[in-house]
């Protein structure tokens, strides 16, 4: 499959290197050099109209006198050449283009200027893709081609190294073919001006031979495609990402707490995590934990045993795994009495297990194999030292054997020089990682066992949270488009409140006094204690400024605090405009728990959310977590846990729990707000109290840009929220209503269920083959989606008071967003009713929406039903004469 049209760069069958010099030292010269002596199977096209030949092949004037179209061109000229170079493959057909040239917008205005060129010239020509400019090119060891002007030919291998630098690029590559490192691709992307990371994830993804993509970033371009693509090899293969630039000199000031909580780096964190990537943040480090998580061995826990033949690797090992909050496994009694009956009787009698220095191969494998074993075992770490009676490599072998039907990883630490070589080597080739150090091991076990830990997390079903709307989320947003054109960056604490509570977010609304008269008439109306703060839209600290007074008890007390706050206004915010006060009812926090609850739009991934510990000292403690929205109840409640403050939610030293699930609910209101409002760049509350008895917000404030607007793919946000535009209403011919609807995580179990009421006929017309369905794993395949890239459509009814599943209906698209593929299940109970047509009808009209040209389908010569609605709604059907499969498609409006 031609992924984004990338086939042209990366499967040439010609390659033109434009504007190539004679210097065989010069960038061009050192591709030239890399693709003739590398093995490149093709044609190579210099190109210069000033020379004959170079390094003895015929060089040609320009692309037209060239005598067959190439599929790539290599532009090496000078910097203000290459758009004059760019118009000229376009015209001769040529669409695949690598800009190794430096001098664009890395240098500055005139570079800039030149991208922008660039970028008009290939808006001329569909199709036409172009990796870099001021890249280092790429090699693909598999193909023996190295279109680069980096050194060597790295071995042939399962990871993908895609990198924004291409010095690291070339770091790299030394490295790895010293440490005998392969690779599938080592992509260089310099500045990204059209092949970016989704693109590459996205083309690895459909690559057989990459198993593994590991990602060096300075920064995304495309939130929302880096997300999708990545969200979808990670489903699958491990990426592992080190991120660059984690603390810039300097930031911009924020108008809140949670814009100066949710740094950037933060961001990146919360962004990697929900799309299931490794983060690592040693780049020393990055193929240590390649090589283990490519095993795609992940670990059930964090417990783990090392057996060891010296006692002191042993115990390193244990400080460094406790250093990172792993487990030391404490071994069974059954685990116990096996080891006493086969090691000698002077062995550690506990983990780590030291199967003393004289340990020969067979004795190392026993004890290896009793404690794999073991159920409270997750993995085993076993370390080798080089002593009198050691036989590494033999010891390798054994360990090897192991590995062939180990259920849990298996590492290995063989600690010493050159004697060691052929024993990791051996190891290496039996799929068990190898490393020089225990706390290599160790460091990329933890790394394991939290990769294997977020992605359960992230596809745990959630409980379907019903959190409904008592306001016309459309009608609001007329009167709130009505505030925006106040032109006031900074909404009111008022406008901030009622905001919240329109979504459902309980608040003490304030009132406005603008003298100490009207401050006491309304706390009387309210009833004391009362809270009074400073009304000002310049003042968005009031507590920095003197600008709040709590717990005011008495008339005098609202009348001496209403005094005080325009004197300490007046002293710290000469400048402010002053309209007065706000009145509100004194909730004490002593009766819960502060936090900090915030939106914050972030340049790169759009609107982020925050929670965390709250208060005066919010930024002080700075314990806190981000996630990017829509949430569902999981993902909130992940959030909560991730806090340092949470044992306190739950209830500590006699201190009653708060009612999380409320605050539950809480976030995942937010996350429909942060959807719903792009124009909102910070919001905050804090405090947010959680109290035993619900959430309310104490404080509130909302800083808008009135240009950021809205549009149908929520372009603010990196992930597409669910698709409640697609939901509808029809009655089946019987009389029966139904609701169509995309498909949600929580409809797990009602999923599950339909399934079980359908024949393995069905199923197998269906799916194309019988399988085990009645699994997590395989339901959320099939629930948990990127609504970016696939929606189903499902049938939902109403039977004896409950929900049902009685259909559904599968659009996946494909990485360019041309072609969907579709696919349909209705249980024979609900057969011939018109719902498989009905459902159809309707797929078939949200991929128009999706501006899709084809939808393409494959059913069984037998499902005859199917075949009639397909024929009915117009689709070319073509049996497959080789096999029982029928092969339907039909082009869309």
């Amino acid at each position: 499959m031609n992924v984004h049209n990338l086939d042209n760069i990366f499967k040439p069958k010609r390659i033109a290197l434009l504007g190539i010099s004679s210097n065989p030292q010069s960038v061009s010269g050192r591709i030239l050099s890399n693709l003739v002596t590398g093995g490149f199977a093709g044609v190579v096209y210099p190109v210069n109209p000033s020379l004959e030949a170079v390094m003895g092949i015929q060089c040609y004037p320009d692309i037209k006198s060239l005598p067959n179209k190439p599929d790539l061109a290599v532009v090496c000229s000078d910097t203000e050449a290459v758009p004059a170079y760019i118009r000229q493959c376009g015209e001769a057909g040529i669409l695949g283009i690598i800009i190794v040239t430096a001098g664009f917008k890395e240098t500055g205005e005139r570079g800039r200027e030149l991208e922008q060129e660039i970028q008009q010239i290939r808006a001329e020509f569909p199709g036409m893709r172009i990796m870099g400019p001021n890249c280092l090119g790429y090699i693909a060891p598999g193909s023996k081609l190295n279109v680069s002007f980096g050194d060597g030919m790295p071995k042939k291998g399962n990871i993908a190294f895609v990198s924004q630098s291409g010095a690291l690029c070339t770091s790299v590559l030394d490295w790895a073919i010293h440490a005998k490192i392969g690779f599938s691709y080592v992509v260089s992307v310099g500045n990204m001006l059209d092949v970016d990371f989704g693109d590459l994830i996205d083309y690895l993804g459909e690559d057989e031979e990459t198993k593994c993509i590991i990602l060096y970033i300075e920064s995304i371009s495309d939130a929302r495609h880096f997300m999708t693509a990545a969200r979808a090899f990670a489903r699958s293969k491990p990426i592992i990402a080190y991120k660059a630039g984690r603390f810039p000199e300097s930031a911009e000031v924020a108008a809140s707490h949670t814009g100066a909580m949710a740094a950037a780096d933060n961001v990146y964190d919360a962004a990697f995590q929900r799309a299931g990537i490794v983060r690592i943040y040693d780049i020393g480090k990055i193929f240590d934990v390649a090589e283990l998580i490519g095993r795609k061995k992940v670990p059930a826990g964090q417990k783990l045993a090392i057996v060891t033949n010296a006692g002191g690797p042993g115990v390193m090992a244990t400080d460094t795994l406790i250093a990172l909050n792993g487990n030391l496994a404490k071994l069974n009694d059954k685990t116990m009495d096996e080891l006493n009956q086969n090691l000698p009787e002077s062995w550690s009698h506990g983990n780590p297990v030291d199967v003393l220095g004289d340990a020969r191969p067979k004795r190392y494998a026993k004890a290896v194999s009793i404690v794999l074993e073991d159920p409270e075992v997750d993995a085993v770490l076993v370390i080798l030292t080089p002593q009198a009676m050691t036989n590494p490599s033999g010891t390798a072998r054994e360990i090897s054997k192991l590995a062939e039907t180990a259920k849990k990883p298996i590492l290995a630490a063989w600690i010493g020089g050159g004697s060691m070589v052929e024993g990791i080597s051996i190891l290496s080739e039996a799929g068990i990682p190898a490393y020089d150090t225990p706390e290599q091991a160790i460091g990329a076990f933890i790394t394991l066992v939290d990769y294997g830990r977020n992605l359960k997390a992230l596809y745990e079903t959630p409980q379907d949270v019903p959190v409904e709307f008592t306001l016309d989320r459309t009608a609001f947003r007329k009167k709130f488009d009505g505030v925006l054109k106040e032109g006031n960056s900074v909404l009111s604490e008022a406008t901030s409140k009622f905001l919240l509570e329109s979504y459902g977010i309980g608040t003490t609304l304030p009132q406005a006094a603008s003298t100490a008269d009207e401050a006491i008439a309304v706390a009387d109306k309210l009833g004391y204690p009362v809270v009074l703060k400073i009304l000002s839209p310049q003042i968005t600290h009031k507590t920095d400024v003197g600008g709040v007074m709590l717990n005011l008890k008495t008339a005098n007390a609202v009348k001496d605090a209403f005094s005080q706050i325009m004197k300490n206004a007046a002293e710290r915010a000469p400048e402010a405009d002053i309209e007065g006060v706000t009145v509100q009812p004194m909730i004490d926090p002593k009766n819960g728990v502060e936090l900090i609850l915030g939106i914050k739009q972030d340049p790169v991934f759009g609107s982020v959310m925050m929670i965390g510990t709250g208060g005066i000292y919010a930024e002080l403690f700075r314990d806190r977590t981000l996630e990017l929205p829509p949430l569902n109840e999981k993902l909130a409640r992940r959030m909560l846990k991730r806090l340092n403050i949470y044992p306190l939610l739950k209830g500590y030293r006699g201190r009653p729990a708060v009612d999380i699930d409320k605050l539950v609910e809480v976030l995942i209101r937010m996350s429909y707000l942060a959807a719903d409002y792009p124009e909102i760049t910070e919001l905050d509350i804090n405090p947010l109290l959680a109290m035993p008895n619900g959430v309310i917000a104490l404080d509130a404030r909302v800083v808008v840009n009135p240009l950021n607007k809205r549009n149908e793919t929520y372009s603010h946000l990196a992930l597409r929220p669910y698709p409640e535009e697609y939901i509808k209403h029809v009655v089946l011919p019987d009389g029966t209503p139904v609701t169509f609807r995309p498909i949600k995580p929580e409809d797990e179990n009602l999923w599950l269920e339909m399934l079980g009421s359908c024949s393995k006929e069905t199923i197998y017309q269906r799916f194309r083959y019988f399988f085990f369905w009645n699994s997590h794993e395989v339901a959320v395949r099939y629930c948990f989606i990127d609504y970016d890239r696939e929606i189903a459509i499902v049938a939902e009814t109403i039977q004896d008071g409950h929900k049902k599943l009685i259909g559904v209906g599968r659009m996946v698209a494909d990485a360019d967003h041309e072609t969907v593929e579709y696919a349909i299940l209705v249980p024979e109970a609900w057969q011939n009713k018109k719902l498989g047509s009905l459902l159809t009808d309707y797929c078939m009209e949200i991929s128009v929406k999706w501006k899709l040209r084809k939808m393409v389908a494959q059913t069984t010569t037998d499902n005859k039903r199917m075949i009639s609605v397909f024929k009915k709604h117009g689709f070319t059907i073509t049996p497959d004469l080789h096999s029982e499969m029928v092969d339907v498609e039909k082009e869309l409006d």
